[in-house]
């Protein structure tokens, strides 16, 4: 069956919550990120997105309510202060900056070109609101992590396709409960930024 894509915000994201969280803590548990996740966390989490009137949230099911994938964006200045700061330590304005959340599917529905429609879809939702920056951060880990799955690739060469640029001077420090912790501990995750010009 083909996908069914969903855009959404705000209170249009109520009915998706529960799923968007279970969805989150499946996909997440996977190397890179090791989140040992919880409901109360994620509907903490998923708040933000549901109060920013300019958010996006693009949601893809399998027939009209098994949801496989999902991603989000937002204002940076609507994002928390641990995402804000990097960038006003670089003294970059952050009501220039649009942030991209996740962008998470199903092991099953990768491969399809759906990441790719989930850049196109915040790119686009980015731009028509006039934003200059579009920018998303990933968590650092070694080369020799010893939970590395053999043949993982990152996505450093897909993110550079799309324009993005590494930024080692925009680093943030966000806590959640990996695999294996027994409190949360905080990890350091370093941005990609896009600046458009016309």
């Amino acid at each position: 069956m083909e996908p069914q894509v969903h855009e959404t915000n705000g209170s249009g994201l109520s009915p998706w919550l529960e799923r968007l969280g279970a969805l989150r803590i499946r996909v997440f548990r996977e190397f890179p990120y090791l989140y040992d996740g919880s409901e109360e966390y994620e509907r903490d989490y998923l708040r933000i997105y549901q109060n920013a009137p300019d958010s996006l949230v693009v949601l893809v099911t399998d027939g009209p309510e098994k949801l496989v994938g999902a991603t989000t964006c937002l204002p940076m200045s609507q994002e928390g202060p641990e995402f804000q700061e990097p960038f006003r330590r670089a003294g970059i304005d952050v009501g220039s900056v649009f942030y991209f959340g996740e962008s998470i599917l199903l092991p099953e529905w990768r491969g399809r070109g759906l990441g790719k429609m989930f850049f196109d879809k915040r790119e686009a939702h980015a731009r028509r609101l006039g934003y200059p920056v579009t920018a998303f951060c990933a968590v650092d880990r070694p080369a020799d992590h010893p939970q590395r799955p053999a043949g993982y690739r990152p996505l450093d060469g897909f993110w550079q396709s799309r324009g993005y640029v590494k930024r080692q001077d925009l680093r943030a420090s966000y806590s959640w409960k990996e695999i294996g912790e027994e409190h949360e501990s905080s990890k350091t995750l370093t941005f990609w930024t896009k600046s458009w010009t016309e």
